[in-house]
């Protein structure tokens, strides 16, 4: 599985840089690093509302304890020790959509890679939906009176 200072993912058989070159083990990246990774990349950057999704359906798996609340709006594709990223997401009203889309590609990119070695190959942003700061806060808060009178 080692090959000159590289370990190879036995899953997704991409390969990781190794940090020491003696045998101290398997070094393995779920999808689901990556996710988060992204999430926090994307939700980093000014203009992003949020990653897109129901919002009843993420307030309802919030409550029950989902942790895999917003990774319905990110996927990824792993081949080899590449990747290819897609985020969807909400913006806020009045942003430059090919900027603010450019900046997520960039900072999604750079995070990715600084932290998990793999080379990103394409990162997709798809604009699900545009909000206002009103709409945004009138969300959050009918959405906490929708669920508490439907749990009470």
């Amino acid at each position: 599985m080692k090959e000159k200072g590289r370990i190879r993912h036995p899953i997704y058989q991409q390969e990781v840089p190794a940090e020491d070159s003696s045998e101290n083990g398997v070094v393995k990246i779920h999808e689901n690093v990556i996710s988060a990774i992204v999430r926090k990349a994307t939700c980093s950057i000014e203009g992003v509302v949020r990653l897109s999704g129901s919002a009843l359906i993420d307030n309802i798996a919030e409550i029950v304890g989902s942790r895999r609340i917003h990774d319905r709006a990110i996927t990824t594709d792993i081949n080899g020790n590449e990747v290819s990223i897609q985020v969807k997401i909400n913006i806020l009203y009045g942003m430059h959509v090919p900027t603010l889309a450019a900046s997520v590609q960039t900072a999604v990119m750079e995070a990715v890679e600084q932290m998990t070695g793999m080379k990103v190959v394409r990162v997709d942003v798809i604009i699900q939906e545009v909000e206002t700061e009103s709409e945004e806060e009138d969300d959050d808060e009918s959405s906490d009176e929708d669920i508490s009178d439907k749990l009470n």
